[in-house]
């Protein structure tokens, strides 16, 4: 039983001294769409609403996702002065994908690379799509996994809250 009171008090110290990531966007190195690291605490711009939806070029419903929040984004980003900022956690193997995806889908936001999955692992993210809601002063408001059509809607009102407040 000490044993396992031991055990337990030293996790939760370990978890208390780890990232939350509703404290703001965590100091992890990923990788822009021309290879330079990038330190994603520093992608959201001050003042605005940031999302941030992790993606891979294998999974389909994370497309079709970056292709709805693409056809609105234009709007968005002055409608409720927000970001969008996508993440790719394909491999060293597959991230070659990722520019010639990007370009060739015209997609207008910012896109980075995480191929070792450091940031996913610290977001805890399992399987994408997972979509997460930043309000202005970088807290965590909002997270989502997974993509059914019309999950853009959800996400729209998610900013018209968040404008409102």
């Amino acid at each position: 039983m000490k044993k396992f009171l031991f055990i337990a008090g030293a996790a939760a110290i370990f978890a208390m001294g780890s990232f939350s990531h509703s404290d703001g966007l965590p100091s992890v190195k990923v990788k822009n769409l021309d290879g330079a690291e990038v330190d994603f605490s520093t992608v959201a711009d001050s003042g605005k609403i940031t999302v941030v939806s992790f993606w891979a070029t294998w999974c389909a419903p994370c497309i079709k996702e970056l292709e709805a929040i693409n056809d609105h984004y234009a709007e968005w980003k002055d409608k409720y002065n927000m970001k969008f900022v996508a993440v790719s956690i394909d491999d060293s193997r597959n991230s070659k994908k990722v520019k010639p995806k990007v370009l060739g889908f015209g997609w207008t936001y910012d896109v980075y690379i995480d191929e070792n999955m450091d940031l996913a692992r610290v977001m805890n993210v399992n399987n994408p799509p997972m979509t997460f809601i930043y309000d202005r002063s970088g807290k965590l408001y909002y997270s989502h996994q997974g993509y059914t059509p019309g999950a853009e809607d959800e996400l729209e009102k998610k900013l018209e809250e968040l404008t409102k407040k």
